[in-house]
Order: structure tokens, then sequence, then C-alpha cells
């Protein structure tokens, strides 16, 4: 897994996916950021609201202040994240498929359709948003919170990534906790300023190296 890890390092910082990540990551990251800039007060109310529907605790003004200061900030990175993911998801194909061909040499084909790009990433993107909802008080727990929080990006990013990168090369995973790890790995980008726009694209990127290279042996 160490050598994988290592060669998606390498094509990250190559100058094709460096394009890649100005034209599609950065620019989307710029567009949701000034989308917040503009409606935050009312997003912010918005998921306040939500909050007080919370059983035993929405009640609780400290609640809804508590979500305020931490879970609105997480989820609305949380909605930048998840359209960075599906403006990735259909701009990559030709991206991967040169990779794959230059360091397997395989030729990958383009199956994928934008419909179902859509309906898998917006499937991923509404278990996130249930899921946060769900373990929201669990956010304010040092540690345990982070790591939930770590879980829940991870979420957002397997099943596009699965999508993705079977979609091109017709080859199924041989192991479920291998796409665990990668979405893991992947998501822990996201904990740092710059590389978390890498993040989706990252995790295609090292899914796409994990199952070459159990079937080429390379």
């Amino acid at each position: 897994m160490f050598n994988i890890f290592l060669k998606s390092l390498r094509d990250i910082l190559s100058p094709t996916v460096l394009g890649f990540i100005i034209k599609v990551a950065l620019s989307s990251f710029i567009v949701m950021i000034a989308l917040f800039w503009l409606f935050w007060d009312r997003f912010n109310l918005f998921i306040a609201q939500l909050a007080s529907f919370m059983p035993f605790v929405g009640d609780y003004e400290w609640f809804q202040n508590g979500v305020g200061i931490i879970a609105t900030p997480f989820i609305a990175y949380g909605i930048i994240l998840a359209s960075i993911s599906l403006l990735t998801s259909i701009f990559s194909p030709k991206l991967l498929i040169k990779l794959a061909k230059v360091n397997y040499g395989i030729e990958g084909s383009d199956n994928s359709k934008i419909s179902e790009i859509i309906k898998v990433n917006l499937k991923a993107t509404l278990k996130f948003f249930g899921l946060t909802i769900i373990l929201l008080p669990t956010l304010f727990i040092p540690v345990i919170g982070q790591i939930i929080m770590l879980y829940l990006w991870a979420v957002l990013l397997k099943e596009p990534t699965v999508y993705d990168v079977v979609s091109l090369f017709k080859i199924k995973p041989k192991s479920n906790n291998r796409i665990w790890i990668t979405s893991l790995i992947a998501a822990s980008f996201n904990y740092i300023p710059i590389l978390n726009i890498y993040s989706a694209l990252f995790a295609q990127i090292l899914f796409m190296h994990s199952i070459l290279t159990q079937n080429t042996n390379k």
C-alpha cells in the first residue's frame, strides 16, 4: 500500500494533474467560497433551525449556538468538497486514462454517464449529510469528533471514487477494506489547507493504482 501511496503522490505533483486541479478543483472552491460569503447568515440560520429538531438536545440554546460555531462550518465545508468531487468525477476520465496508460500500459475507456455520475455523487452527498445530522452531537467530543469527521469525509468520497475508476477500467476491487483505506487516506487531505482541493482526485488516483497494481503486478 505504501508503494501505491508513493505512486499517487508522484502523479498529483505532475504538471498534468496540477493543471487539472487549477482548472477544476480550485475554480470550484473559489466559486463556493464566494457563494457562502454572500449567503452565510441565511445558511447559518438554516443549520441552526435543523439543529432545533435534534431529539433530546435540540431545544437547548447552548446546543444551537454550538452548532453555529462547529457544525455549520463543517457542513459548509462538506458542500464545497461535494461540489469539487462532482466536477472531478465529470472531468477526470481523460486524465485517469492517461495516467493508467503511462503507468501500466492499460487502455481505459470512458464508459461513465453524466446522469450516473450526478446520481452517485448526490447519493454520497445525501448520505454524508444524513450521517452528519445523526452524528452531530459527537462532533463536539475532543479527538472522537475528529475521527468521525474523517469517517464522514471518507463516506463522501467512497462511492463516487469507485464508480469513476471502475467505469473506466472495468476492474472490480477485490477488497472492500482497500476502498475504505483509500477513502480515509484521501479524506485526510481535507485537514490540510490547499491540499484539501486534491482529496477527490487523489482518491481516484490512489484507488486506480490500488486496483491496477493488483491486476498487473506492477
